[in-house]
């Protein structure tokens, strides 16, 4: 069994009902986090769990909103633990034509500067634009 990731009548994306189920769940996690919903929700055949429609306006929103809070932290465990369902979820919105952009590392930006226990960076420009790369890569690695 599969579910399918459709906007109208093209499917993004049918993943095993395993990796779909666990992908929705993480959805839900990071609307919270985000405070944005995602644009996903039950296709065009009602009842059916394994059809779920994408919103792309909406979708656009919560990705590039996901990939600026995924750059934006410093913490080594959020980075760890968001890294895949972020690329994945990029991955996803290319395949809707939507563009996701990484964001650019600005001097003095943290944004993705791994930080640990002292949480103190180390450099930023570079960790920044390391983050990005990283996730860029994860995300067209999805896409395959």
């Amino acid at each position: 069994m599969s579910m399918y990731f459709d906007i109208g009548d093209e499917t993004l994306w049918n993943p095993s009902n395993g990796a779909g189920r666990l992908f929705l769940r993480q959805v839900e996690v990071f609307e919270a986090e985000l405070n944005l919903p995602s644009g996903i929700g039950q296709g065009k055949y009602w009842g059916d769990p394994d059809t779920l429609e994408v919103d792309p306006a909406v979708y656009a929103e919560f990705a590039r909103g996901l990939v600026a809070w995924h750059c934006r932290t410093g913490h080594a465990v959020i980075l760890a633990l968001s890294e895949g369902f972020v690329a994945t979820a990029v991955a996803l919105a290319r395949r809707a034509g939507i563009e996701v952009e990484m964001p650019e590392p600005e001097p003095g930006d943290v944004c993705g500067g791994v930080q640990h226990e002292v949480q103190v960076p180390a450099s930023p420009r570079t960790a920044s634009a390391a983050v990005v790369t990283v996730l860029d890569t994860r995300a067209r690695e999805m896409d395959r």
